[in-house]
């Protein structure tokens, strides 16, 4: 990190003095940015973080004719949100049923235990809509691969990893039953 390996249009992030500034003047933008376009506080840190990685590995091709180094970060921050925000939509999360029930403590349930459980789902599933409860049954409760339920509903893939994600988030805002 010195300034003896910088270019003449190098945007200085290389260097520890070029990042210390940006990191004085323009973090707090960044930070402000990526917050109200992803409203995640752990999301936004991520993309500050990689907007600041992608400008230190790129520094040397930044050109002072094209803008400043804050709108050069600002371009950079916004391609790094798009990314962000699709990898968002393509994934909506990976949840299991483990996260709408607590697991069992101790010894294995018994039949009585059992029967009340599957009442309880059966109950919990009745409120879902039909295409979200099927592919809960299908994914979760039959343990089937999402590709194979896709397949066998003739609708994509993404498609089925949705309809779980949305019934075990509706699952999991109902009141605890006791």
């Amino acid at each position: 990190m010195t300034d003896n390996s910088c270019r003449a249009h190098c945007a200085r992030l290389c260097t520890r003095n070029g990042l210390a500034a940006v990191l004085a003047t323009d973090r707090g933008l960044l930070h402000w940015r990526a917050m109200r376009s992803l409203d995640d506080a752990g999301l936004a840190e991520h993309a500050v973080q990689e907007t600041l990685l992608r400008g230190w590995r790129s520094c040397h091709d930044f050109d002072a004719g094209k803008g400043s180094v804050r709108t050069w970060l600002l371009a950079i921050e916004r391609n790094v949100i798009i990314d962000i925000m699709r990898s968002r939509a393509v994934r909506p999360g990976d949840v299991g049923w483990d996260d709408i029930t607590e697991v069992a403590v101790g010894g294995g349930p018994d039949f009585a235990d059992g029967l009340v459980d599957g009442l309880l789902v059966d109950q919990l599933l009745a409120r879902l809509p039909e295409p979200q409860r099927a592919a809960v049954t299908e994914v979760i409760l039959r343990d089937r691969g999402y590709r194979e339920v896709a397949a066998d509903f003739g609708v994509p893939i993404g498609t089925v990893k949705t309809r779980v994600h949305y019934a075990l988030r509706s699952l999991r805002q109902l009141p605890e039953v006791a």
